[in-house]
């Protein structure tokens, strides 16, 4: 039997595996792809110098996909310790991230103890977007932009796993909470609606005994119905979510090959494409995490978030200690991510 605790493991290391994976290969084609991992994908880190974001370095990096959820989960247990209003404090937290990106200013007052973690004062194509809408919340200016980048979706799933242990949050607020979070930044709707409806398959598949194939394609369905109740103010954007999902799930039981499945559904750089080609990828190889992230990286598109969200979504599915153990050994910050899993299960910030 899973336990939650691992399930939470499973879910935050999982998507960082995903985007260390994905992060090097993020801008090539998919033909180059193709000619160099030939029709399995990538399987394995590539640390080689031609692809590896660190060249000499056995240590596969993450992107700012990665150090975005951290500082979601820290501004989320810093709302705990602090009894803040949980998205003021993420709002905190986003801000705080962006400074470890553009170099902290003299007088400014720290409230995330992960902002002391030099390995995170680092560059990694953080999006324009979350730059920008961060810098305008700064200058307690309001963002202004039409964005459905998956730069929301990608970050969001702290909440659903802090959530869910002792029903901190009914599923309802977890999803609200993340589609709001994600709206920090992403003004368009179909920036939150896949970031809510993330939250709430994570959500869901946490709380089944023993998760399936068919209660994953229950939670899609389940969490539709539950974005149209909360968010009833966008039916076209709905109908969008709607089919794309439906066609993700589809394509999975087909015998196309991956490639021309994920191509079909999209690139992954807006939010609801990048959960949709991670639905299908979770569903194609749902007991293979290996063959499921070869797939949501290797094809041309944004890998390093599709991967991230495949990692978070099967990642609660299989639980930390069934995650392939070379994953786990060579990825960038790993002790530091499992703390952080393991604080977001105890509800409480402990410093490393």
């Amino acid at each position: 039997m899973i336990t939650l605790q691992d399930r939470i493991r499973g879910s935050l290391i999982g998507g960082a595996i995903g985007d260390a994976l994905g992060y090097p290969i993020e801008f090539e084609d998919y033909e180059t792809l193709h000619s160099r991992y030939g029709d399995e994908g990538l399987t394995h880190y590539d640390l080689s110098p031609l692809y590896s974001a660190a060249p000499g370095s056995q240590v596969a990096v993450v992107s700012d996909d990665t150090q975005m959820t951290l500082f979601t989960a820290n501004g989320l247990l810093n709302a705990r310790a602090q009894n803040q209003e949980p998205l003021s404090a993420i709002r905190q937290a986003y801000v705080e991230w962006y400074f470890t990106q553009v170099g902290m200013p003299a007088d400014y007052q720290k409230v995330c103890w992960i902002t002391d973690e030099k390995r995170l004062h680092v560059m990694r194509a953080p999006g324009t977007t979350c730059m920008t809408a961060l810098q305008d919340i700064y200058r307690q200016t309001c963002p202004r932009n039409n964005s459905k980048g998956c730069g929301g979706v990608m970050r969001v799933a702290p909440i659903p796993l802090y959530a869910v242990v002792d029903q901190r949050m009914s599923i309802e607020e977890s999803d609200r909470l993340a589609g709001d979070s994600a709206q920090l930044t992403h003004l368009h709707p179909l920036g939150y609606l896949s970031a809510a409806l993330m939250a709430h398959i994570i959500y869901d598949l946490a709380t089944a005994d023993q998760p399936s194939r068919e209660c994953l394609k229950s939670s899609v369905l389940d969490g539709l119905r539950m974005m149209g109740c909360l968010y009833p103010d966008y039916p076209k954007d709905m109908e969008w979510l709607t089919e794309l999902m439906h066609l993700a799930i589809g394509l999975a039981d087909n015998h196309s090959a991956d490639i021309e499945n994920i191509q079909t559904i999209g690139q992954g750089w807006v939010g609801e494409e990048a959960l949709a080609i991670a639905v299908y990828c979770s569903l194609r190889y749902f007991d293979d995490f290996r063959k499921a992230l070869a797939a949501a990286v290797s094809h041309g598109g944004d890998s390093d978030s599709t991967g991230a969200v495949t990692g978070n979504l099967l990642g609660v599915v299989f639980g930390y200690e069934a995650l392939p153990q070379d994953f786990k050994e060579g990825l960038e910050m790993h002790d530091l991510i499992l703390h952080m899993a393991d604080d977001l299960y105890r509800g409480e910030l402990t410093a490393m």
